[in-house]
Protein backbone atom coordinates (compact mmCIF):
# COMPACT_ATOMS: atom_id res chain seq x y z
CA UNK A 1 0.00 0.00 0.00
CA UNK A 2 2.83 2.57 0.59
CA UNK A 3 3.49 2.55 -3.15
CA UNK A 4 -0.10 3.77 -3.71
CA UNK A 5 0.50 6.95 -1.71
CA UNK A 6 1.87 10.01 -3.50
CA UNK A 7 4.18 11.05 -0.65
CA UNK A 8 5.79 14.11 -2.27
CA UNK A 9 2.76 16.43 -1.91
CA UNK A 10 2.56 15.49 1.78
CA UNK A 11 6.22 16.31 2.29
CA UNK A 12 5.86 19.59 0.40
CA UNK A 13 2.84 20.65 2.46
CA UNK A 14 4.54 19.67 5.74
CA UNK A 15 7.60 21.74 4.79
CA UNK A 16 5.31 24.65 3.90
CA UNK A 17 3.73 24.40 7.33
CA UNK A 18 7.10 24.78 9.10
CA UNK A 19 7.21 28.36 7.76
CA UNK A 20 3.93 29.03 9.57
CA UNK A 21 5.02 27.54 12.90
CA UNK A 22 5.08 29.73 15.99
CA UNK A 23 8.28 28.61 17.71
CA UNK A 24 9.83 31.66 19.41
CA UNK A 25 11.09 29.70 22.42
CA UNK A 26 12.62 26.58 20.91
CA UNK A 27 13.37 27.92 17.45
CA UNK A 28 12.34 24.47 16.24
CA UNK A 29 9.51 24.70 13.68
CA UNK A 30 7.58 21.53 12.90
CA UNK A 31 5.10 20.89 10.11
CA UNK A 32 2.91 17.92 9.30
CA UNK A 33 0.55 16.90 6.54
CA UNK A 34 -1.89 14.04 6.31
CA UNK A 35 -3.79 12.44 3.48
CA UNK A 36 -7.47 11.86 4.29
CA UNK A 37 -9.48 8.94 2.95
CA UNK A 38 -11.50 11.32 0.76
CA UNK A 39 -8.36 12.70 -0.93
CA UNK A 40 -8.03 15.94 1.06
CA UNK A 41 -4.71 16.95 2.55
CA UNK A 42 -4.84 18.36 6.07
CA UNK A 43 -1.92 20.05 7.78
CA UNK A 44 -0.65 21.69 10.93
CA UNK A 45 2.33 23.38 12.56
CA UNK A 46 3.57 23.62 16.12
CA UNK A 47 2.36 26.57 18.19
CA UNK A 48 4.49 27.23 21.27
CA UNK A 49 3.37 29.00 24.41
CA UNK A 50 5.23 30.74 27.23
CA UNK A 51 3.55 28.15 29.48
CA UNK A 52 5.47 25.33 27.81
CA UNK A 53 3.01 22.64 28.89
CA UNK A 54 0.24 24.09 26.74
CA UNK A 55 2.31 24.18 23.56
CA UNK A 56 0.50 22.55 20.64
CA UNK A 57 2.31 20.00 18.53
CA UNK A 58 1.93 20.21 14.76
CA UNK A 59 -0.17 17.04 14.78
CA UNK A 60 -2.73 18.78 17.04
CA UNK A 61 -3.21 21.38 14.32
CA UNK A 62 -3.47 18.71 11.64
CA UNK A 63 -6.16 16.83 13.56
CA UNK A 64 -8.04 20.09 14.16
CA UNK A 65 -7.88 20.77 10.41
CA UNK A 66 -9.19 17.25 9.77
CA UNK A 67 -12.14 17.57 12.14
CA UNK A 68 -12.98 21.17 11.18
CA UNK A 69 -12.93 20.19 7.51
CA UNK A 70 -15.56 17.51 7.92
CA UNK A 71 -13.70 14.59 9.48
CA UNK A 72 -12.64 11.42 7.79
CA UNK A 73 -9.78 9.01 8.41
CA UNK A 74 -6.09 9.70 8.01
CA UNK A 75 -4.49 7.39 5.47
CA UNK A 76 -0.90 8.69 5.48
CA UNK A 77 1.04 11.24 7.55
CA UNK A 78 4.43 12.96 7.22
CA UNK A 79 5.98 15.18 9.90
CA UNK A 80 9.11 17.30 9.29
CA UNK A 81 11.40 19.80 10.96
CA UNK A 82 12.40 23.22 9.62
CA UNK A 83 14.99 21.63 7.31
CA UNK A 84 12.40 19.28 5.83
CA UNK A 85 13.90 16.28 7.61
CA UNK A 86 11.48 13.55 8.64
CA UNK A 87 10.51 13.51 12.32
CA UNK A 88 8.97 10.79 14.42
CA UNK A 89 5.89 12.15 16.23
CA UNK A 90 6.02 12.17 20.02
CA UNK A 91 3.98 9.63 21.98
CA UNK A 92 1.04 12.01 22.48
CA UNK A 93 0.90 12.70 18.77
CA UNK A 94 1.17 9.04 17.87
CA UNK A 95 -1.99 8.58 19.93
CA UNK A 96 -3.69 11.43 18.02
CA UNK A 97 -2.79 9.83 14.68
CA UNK A 98 -4.01 6.45 15.95
CA UNK A 99 -7.37 7.94 16.99
CA UNK A 100 -7.93 9.49 13.56
CA UNK A 101 -6.19 6.96 11.33
CA UNK A 102 -6.08 3.65 13.17
CA UNK A 103 -3.82 0.68 12.68
CA UNK A 104 -3.70 0.95 8.88
CA UNK A 105 -2.64 4.60 8.71
CA UNK A 106 0.82 4.92 7.20
CA UNK A 107 3.47 7.12 8.79
CA UNK A 108 6.63 8.30 7.08
CA UNK A 109 9.38 7.80 9.69
CA UNK A 110 13.15 8.32 9.72
CA UNK A 111 13.37 4.56 9.04
CA UNK A 112 10.82 4.53 6.21
CA UNK A 113 7.07 4.02 5.97
CA UNK A 114 5.47 2.15 8.86
CA UNK A 115 1.88 1.28 9.72
CA UNK A 116 0.57 2.82 12.90
CA UNK A 117 0.26 -0.60 14.53
CA UNK A 118 4.05 -0.89 14.09
CA UNK A 119 4.63 2.61 15.46
CA UNK A 120 2.23 2.23 18.40
CA UNK A 121 1.85 -1.49 19.11
CA UNK A 122 -0.95 -2.51 21.46
CA UNK A 123 -2.43 0.98 21.18
CA UNK A 124 -5.26 2.14 23.40
CA UNK A 125 -8.28 3.11 21.36
CA UNK A 126 -12.02 3.66 21.42
CA UNK A 127 -12.67 -0.08 21.51
CA UNK A 128 -10.98 -0.20 24.92
CA UNK A 129 -13.59 2.18 26.32
CA UNK A 130 -16.35 -0.34 25.60
CA UNK A 131 -14.77 -2.86 27.96
CA UNK A 132 -16.04 -2.72 31.50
Amino acid sequence: MPEQIDWQPLHDRAVEMTARAYAPYSGYPVGVAGLVDDGRVVAGCNVENAGYGVTLCAECGMVSDLVAGGGGRLVAVWCVDGRGETLMPCGRCRQLVWEHGGADCLLQTPEGVLRMDEVLPQAFGAENLDRR
